[in-house]
Formats: C-alpha cells, structure tokens, sequence
C-alpha cells in the first residue's frame, strides 16, 4: 500500500465531499445517516478506550500479583513501563476502526490509515526501547561490583544509544516495507556509505572498537590506579569509545588512544582489590646477625598504624652483596593509595631501630690493594 499522491483531482473531490457534508438536505435522511456512522464511531472509540482501562486495571491488579511470585524486581520494573503503551495501542487501534467505519473517500482512509500505522509502529518501538532499558539498568545494578560483569555504568549511555538506532532503523524499514517502497535499494546504499565512512575513518573506528573491547573486558574500571609498560602510574579518570584518559600521581592527564591501550601490556594495581604489597631492600654489614635483623625488621613494619597484621609482614635474607647482607622486608597495606606513606614511615623507623641496636647500614667499600715494584 503506497501514500496516495494529493493531484487536483483528488482536492476538488474532498472539497466537493466536505460540501456535499455540510449541506442541510431535507427527505433523504443525508444528516441522519451521517450522524449514525458518526455515532458508530465514537461508539467504537469508547469502547476501545474502556477496554484500555480495563486492561490496565487488570495489569495493576494481576499483574502485580504475578510478579509479586519471583525474588528480582526486573518484572515489576518492565511492568510498569508497559502498561501506558498497552493502554496508548488499545486507544490508537480504536481510533484506527473508528475511521474505518465511516464512508470517508478511499484515499482519506489510506493516508489516515498509513499515519496511524506510523503511530502504532512507534508506540510499539518505544515499548521495547522502555523494556529494554530497565532490563540494562537492572543488570548494571546487580553486577557493578563484579569484576566479571558484562556491562558496565560506564558502557550504558554507548548501549542505549546502540539499541535506540537499531530500533529506529527497524522502524524505518518496516514502515517503508508497509508503505512498498524497495528496501533492498535503501539497505544496499546504507551498506555502501557505510563501507565508504569506514575506509576514510578507518582509525577512529579503531578505536571505538577498541573502546568497546575495553569496555566488554574490563581490564580496569574508572577509579583503578593502572602502570602501562612505559613506567606511567595513574587512576583512570574515564573511558571514553576513543581514548581513555589518566590522572598521573603528579596530577597531570594523561590522554590514550583505546587502540593504544588495548594492545599493550599493564598492570591493575587495583585487581583483584584494593590491597598492595610493599616492598623495602635494605644491606646490612657483614658480621650482623642475620635472625635478629629479620626479626627487627619485622617488628619495625608492625609498629606503623597503615601496615596490615594479616598477611603479617616477612622479612628475607635475599642474596650475598659486595660490601653487605641483602635483606628485604614485605608488608601489606589496605588501599595502595597509602603505600607510599607506609614506606616512608618505616624507612625512617628503620634507621632508628638499626642505631638503637647498633647495625650497620655499610657503604660500598672497595680495597686496592698496591705493590711496591722493584728495580
């Protein structure tokens, strides 16, 4: 069925009907009859929107019992969101039979007809946008906090505006199918504009696609404090469908193309969670009781308030040095925001506790040995 073309014809027929309408003719019964099909109509009409209360009167009612049943509130959520559009279709469809009962001109009805089509294909297309949408923010809701989660918050505004393009070019297409226009041309030049923007914009799109990656994966989250490959430590500020930008510990931004970022090696200092471990070398000379210095460092790293008592800081007798003993000391922290504070801390106490109980903290020494030569 195509929208019929409005020639001159076609408006001096109208007009002559709408004429012929409001003339007052007595003996034919002209007014009476059109005041019964006019009537018939809104009876139609009223019928049809009795029947949408009654459909949301029983939605509310059984509905809400039914979904009352299951542990999730998705189906509640979704059930409110249908409800007015089951209502606005069962108005819409009454008002579509009502004009179909009145003796109108065969093209009037087609036009009224193909409009209120449009109607109901977009009711129906914001129905499933609505649906949708609740579905997505009650799985992000859920799963915001699990590293393992598909979609994240951040991954939304890209979603939606994914599923409401997808929605309108399905709309599109079966309104233009409805109305026998060719939609294989229309797809076949979509496909070649598409190819043609995706060769001049080949980079950028590589990064969208990369944005996405990231996104779906989740190697790191907005907040996480990363290091890339090249030394750079930073918390992620944001991650947009191009880059992703880092704030530096130096409060710089540091702005990364995804494609970049996807395809290089990092570490999360934030995975699995917040906690970090820290890690103090330190030589002591040789002579020096190796035990009692393990167990000086131990308890030098308990003292500070930021250290954790569980894990329990370790101390290790690493390797044999030039001119010392090579220790090392682990300690945990609970957010590696502090970890350098922490080191500090216990540094400092180092020094102290080695001066209190006279270990020595050698310098390199090297020993030259000369000989005297002879004549």
């Amino acid at each position: 069925m195509s929208i019929p073309s409005l020639n001159v014809y076609s408006v001096s027929k109208l007009f002559s009907f709408i004429q012929g309408f409001l003339q007052v003719r007595d003996g034919d019964g002209f007014l009476l009859f059109w005041a019964k099909e006019i009537l018939g109509a809104l009876l139609i009409l009223a019928l049809f929107w009795m029947l949408a209360h009654l459909v949301v009167m029983a939605l509310n009612k059984w509905g809400k019992r039914l979904t009352a049943f299951t542990s999730t509130d998705l189906d509640d959520r979704v059930l409110q969101r249908v409800i007015p559009y089951v209502s606005r279709l069962s108005i819409v469809l009454g008002f579509y039979l009502a004009i179909r009962s009145l003796p109108l001109p065969e093209k009037l009805i087609l036009i009224v007809s193909g409009f209120i089509y449009i109607v109901l294909v977009v009711i129906v297309c914001s129905l499933i946008y609505h649906a949708l949408g609740e579905l997505m923010n009650w799985y992000v809701a859920g799963q915001q906090d699990s590293a393992g989660a598909v979609m994240s918050r951040q991954m939304m505004p890209v979603a939606e505006k994914i599923v409401s393009l997808f929605l309108m070019g399905a709309a599109l297409l079966v309104i233009l199918k409805h109305f026998n226009y060719d939609i294989f041309s229309l797809v076949t030049a979509l496909g070649i504009g598409s190819l043609a923007i995706g060769m001049a914009a080949k980079d950028t799109l590589a990064h969208m696609i990369s944005g996405f990656t990231i996104m779906l994966d989740r190697p790191f989250r907005i907040g996480d404090r990363i290091q890339l490959v090249g030394g750079q430590i930073g918390d992620v500020a944001d991650i947009g469908l191009r880059s992703t930008k880092i704030k530096t510990l130096d409060n710089q931004l540091l702005i990364i193309p995804n494609s970049d970022l996807c395809n290089t090696m990092l570490t999360n200092q934030a995975f699995p969670n917040s906690r970090a471990k820290g890690r103090i070398n330190i030589g002591v000379a040789y002579g020096s009781d190796v035990d009692q210095v393990k167990a000086l460092l131990v308890a030098t790293a308990v003292e500070i308030d930021g250290v954790l008592p569980d894990p329990a800081p370790e101390s290790y007798f690493v390797s044999f040095g030039d001119s010392a003993l090579n220790m090392a000391l682990f300690f945990w922290v609970e957010e590696y925001g502090t970890l350098f504070a922490a080191t500090d801390q216990i540094n400092s106490l180092i020094l102290k506790r080695f001066a209190e109980h006279s270990i020595e903290i050698p310098f390199p020494i090297r020993t030259v040995i000369m000989h005297k030569g002879t004549d």
